[in-house]
């Protein structure tokens, strides 16, 4: 790393124990007492933390999502985007902007065993869905132990989660394997492809080949996404997944609609790896089952090296 980079990560590591001090000081949750025990989970620590992420201007650059196993990229209100990030094979210290879930999430999760949700809030009549889904739900009313609010932005973009503050043990394999999905070599054929754009009403996500890095990194709404120490945030593979995005019967509190991504069922896809695109299609049989992406002829497409990027583009 260079002399710049260092002092970079110096900074950032700085940042963070100012946020950790002036969390300690000031509370997780401003609504929520503190207590002096963390909660138990009946049965173990869960395979995956799916923590749900801020993204909008404010919000970036992000804390932690370097280190996420899997990226979702989601459509909600307005026409912005939102990021589910999955998290098995390592934590790290400090993961957020924490902000609400949607009820996409709940169908999305249900490829993992009992996965452990980290997230802001919800819509009043989405809570009593969450306790009853198959998942471990920890918003900071539950653990506000775990979560704070850094100084540096502000509300609602400034909620953070110390992961080592829920009963949420990393288990070392990557949340890939919780899918099906495994690193190998890439499907025969493909076209290079040095940029991709996934455009929502109001957002946006580009992916650019570096052959020097061999990753693709990522842009978000046309600015580089970088982490809390200002280094580019990449992508092993990253797959481009044609879905239906319906009105639910959810709205915010401004009374826009929620969408619902549709993640069962099947569709058209594409699939960046090694800086060539290649046509693949996805299917879910059930929400209990796991996406299946494959080539046009039937085989299976296996992931490079990284992260991986999941994004939801509506069709049409």
């Amino acid at each position: 790393m260079s002399a710049a980079g260092v002092k970079n990560r110096a900074a950032a590591l700085f940042a963070v124990l100012v946020l950790a001090v002036t969390a300690a000081c000031t509370g997780g949750d401003d609504s929520s007492p503190s207590p002096t025990t963390s909660p138990s989970r009946p049965g173990g620590a869960a395979d995956v933390l799916a923590v749900k992420i801020d993204n909008v201007a404010p919000a970036r650059p992000h804390t932690g999502l370097e280190e996420a196993d899997i990226v979702y990229v989601e459509q909600v209100e307005a026409g912005l985007s939102r990021i589910l990030a999955v998290y098995s094979s390592d934590l790290p210290p400090v993961i957020g902007p924490v902000r609400s879930a949607r009820e996409t999430d709940l169908e999305l999760l249900r490829q993992f065993d009992r996965p452990t949700l980290a997230f802001s809030g919800a819509q009043s009549r989405l809570l009593p869905v969450i306790d009853r889904a198959p998942l471990d739900p920890v918003p900071p009313s539950k653990a506000p132990q775990a979560y704070f609010r850094g100084p540096d932005r502000p509300a609602p973009h400034n909620l953070y989660l110390r992961p080592e503050r829920i009963p949420f043990t990393a288990s070392g394999v990557d949340a890939v394997a919780e899918l099906g999905l495994k690193v190998g070599a890439a499907p025969p054929g493909g076209e290079r492809e040095d940029s991709r754009t996934v455009r929502y009403p109001s957002a946006s996500v580009t992916f650019t080949w570096s052959a020097e890095g061999e990753r693709w990194l990522v842009s978000l709404d046309g600015a580089p996404a970088r982490t809390a120490e200002g280094e580019h945030i990449g992508a092993g593979t990253v797959v481009v997944q044609d879905v239906d995005v319906r009105e639910s019967d959810f709205q915010d509190r401004s009374g826009n609609n929620t969408p619902f991504t549709e993640t069962v069922g099947s569709g058209d896809a594409v699939v960046l790896r090694d800086g060539r695109a290649y046509d693949a299609r996805w299917a879910r049989s059930s929400a209990d089952a796991d996406t299946v992406f494959s080539t046009p002829d039937g085989r299976r497409v296996d992931l490079a090296d990284g992260p991986l990027w999941i994004l939801y583009a509506p069709r049409g």
